[in-house]
């Protein structure tokens, strides 16, 4: 409703105000291979996404704004169903500082396999189990230039809970998750202000970022609870929590080395992380124009078994083909290997446009060998293939 709303507010706007609209249109396939492992979970459904954006900018470009929408509706999954503000932004650019006061998305890090780092925004569940697509933050940003580096100083009022399947949605456990009744450490609740900083250079082929992030915990704990009809279910508990995180990336000659690490302390327990790792290319492999990255990371969480997550203990490999095309296509497939007890995940994702505002996207996901006490135990039989056809414009 509030997206809708702003939309036809942009009409009002005077229109030497706005410098241009874009967007895409999509429908999408989901389609699962094997019988559902828990009761009312779909076995396919069909969706369709509208992500308008707006800008435009005054005071001889001093002063710039956007407006970015995201909407999804499903021909089956209502939890799939939802509307967000990813961007509704004024940007005022002064000297060396830059000011940014609204709601943004915005990216920390530089490894592939997960994002340790990347903190700011909340993940938009329904949207996948990757956690590339995120949530609108409100919030004041002002990133400084210096000589000796950028400087970020975020302010970020309102907190954004993170989504969930829904009873019929796959990709999740054996208990729902209720967002109808999030519990919070702070007696703020969503009303609580989180503050972050970050210091970012380049010296020379190195990257370097340092960020501190204090506030509500993106990660939420789960406690078992019951829903208004008596159902067993889990209860998201946000937590306040205090990160440091070092994001590192070097490149040398055919070589790119990343590194993501972070120290987290919270009530429940205290989380050292790390992903390390590289990427090398091969260019012109068989005499072609295409391009092959090989990546190999390593992901270590000191948390006990069960409270790590995924990437606890975890080897990525993977490769990145880039066809270098008038269609731009290119692949990216990788696989996580669990060195505790073997289980597997495999994941591809490809994209290549037709004509000039058309492209298509697949991602296949496949489990295999994962372990009964695994944290991916629930998503066994969750192995699917996704289709996207897509307009810009």
């Amino acid at each position: 409703m509030r997206a809708a709303v702003f939309c036809a507010c942009l009409m009002l706007v005077p229109a030497q105000l706005v410098a241009g609209f874009s967007g895409n249109i999509a429908l999408e396939s989901l389609n699962f291979s094997e019988s559902a492992q828990f009761e009312d979970q779909l076995d396919d459904n069909l969706t369709l996404s509208f992500q308008p954006k707006w800008d435009g900018e005054w005071n001889d470009g001093a002063d710039l704004w956007s407006a970015e929408f995201f909407v999804r509706v499903d021909d089956k999954d209502s939890g799939r169903e939802h509307a967000d503000i990813r961007e509704l932004l004024w940007l005022h650019i002064d000297g060396d500082n830059e000011w940014r006061v609204g709601i943004n998305t915005m990216f920390w890090g530089v490894t592939e396999s997960q994002h340790l780092v990347d903190v700011v925004n909340q993940i938009d569940g329904v949207e996948g189990i990757d956690g590339e697509d995120k949530l609108g933050q409100p919030m004041i940003h002002l990133k400084r230039y210096q000589d000796w580096g950028v400087l970020d100083f975020l302010i970020l009022p309102g907190f954004r809970e993170r989504t969930f399947q829904a009873q019929e949605g796959r990709l999740r456990g054996p208990l729902v998750v209720d967002i109808g009744q999030p519990e919070y450490e702070s007696s703020d609740g969503q009303r609580h202000v989180d503050y972050a900083l970050r210091f970012s250079q380049t010296y020379a082929d190195l990257d370097i970022g340092l960020s501190w992030f204090e506030g509500t915990n993106r990660d939420p704990l789960f406690l078992p609870g019951s829903d208004n009809d008596g159902n067993a279910v889990l209860i998201p508990f946000y937590e306040q929590m205090t990160q440091l995180g070092v994001d590192a990336q070097l490149i040398y000659e055919d070589w790119i080395w990343r590194l993501e690490l972070i120290r987290r302390k919270t009530r429940s327990n205290d989380r050292d992380a790390f992903t390390f790792g590289f990427e090398y290319t091969f260019y012109g492999i068989f005499d072609s124009d295409m391009n092959l990255g090989t990546i190999a990371e390593f992901s270590h969480d000191n948390r006990p078994e069960g409270q790590a997550g995924v990437f606890n203990r975890d080897l990525f490999v993977g490769g990145r083909f880039a066809f270098n095309d008038a269609q731009s296509s290119e692949i990216l497939a990788g696989l996580v290997i669990d060195t505790d007890n073997q289980g597997r995940s495999f994941r591809v994702e490809g994209g290549r446009r037709f004509g000039e505002s058309w492209k298509g996207t697949l991602e296949l996901q496949i489990f295999s060998d994962i372990d009964s006490n695994d944290v991916l135990a629930a998503l066994q039989n969750d192995d699917h293939l996704l289709l996207e056809m897509a307009y810009y414009f």
